[in-house]
């Protein structure tokens, strides 16, 4: 029994791996397409957006939004108190999460702090990812333009049993659109879930959360 077992554990894991890389395929050829990226450059962004992603509990599409909102996917952006990279981050302001990173530039780095300061800002909001978006931006004008932008970017960043599941329910919202289940479905801060704390009681981002709004 226990080797049956591992053998479901490990086809499941090869299924989700196989799923995350057809997501990661999609995603690169959109960016190619849509924004003009060198191919190599789409895949390293996507791979970064990906790995965020999961480690953060945040949806690809939301990373991918933000990103084209910041920096419209150009690595070497440079904006107002020192923004930098494709998720504009500020060292100034969050030089905890910047000890081991040599270069802010880099998608993979860049993007994996800017997820963490988001994933604090959540964590300060209990999940409510619009308030998060209000701090990481600064209004809540940002916060809807993210928000739309997010629908440009889901049909390509959604794994492909995750959006028929959505499309399933939405279709049956449509016919039962009193019960509370699709009254959750239109909650922006429900379509978040909060990972874990981690046994010390905190994690790495959890220090961006203290830091002033807008500071991204």
């Amino acid at each position: 029994m226990s080797r049956l077992l591992c053998l479901i554990v490990l086809s499941l894991g090869l299924m989700q791996t196989a799923a995350a890389d057809e997501n990661t395929e999609r995603m690169s050829a959109y960016l190619t397409h849509k924004f003009g990226l060198a191919k190599e450059k789409a895949q390293k962004i996507s791979d970064a957006v990906q790995s965020a992603a999961s480690k953060y509990s945040l949806p690809p599409a939301l990373l991918l939004a933000i990103i084209s909102i910041e920096s419209r996917f150009k690595e070497k952006a440079k904006g107002a108190n020192g923004a930098t990279g494709l998720m504009q981050v500020v060292p100034g302001a969050h030089r905890g999460l910047l000890r081991n990173v040599k270069d802010l530039t880099e998608p993979t780095a860049n993007i994996e702090v800017g997820s963490a300061i988001l994933y604090g800002y959540m964590r300060s909001a209990n999940g409510d990812m619009n308030a998060a978006l209000k701090s990481y931006g600064g209004s809540q004008a940002y916060a809807q333009k993210v928000s739309l932008r997010v629908e440009d970017f889901a049909a390509v960043a959604t794994p492909q049993d995750a959006a028929q599941q959505a499309d399933a329910q939405a279709g049956a919202c449509a016919a039962q659109p009193v019960s509370d289940h699709c009254a959750a479905l239109d909650d922006w801060a429900g379509a978040f879930t909060v990972p874990a704390v981690s046994a010390g009681g905190k994690t790495a981002a959890a220090a961006s959360s203290t830091l002033p709004a807008a500071s991204h």
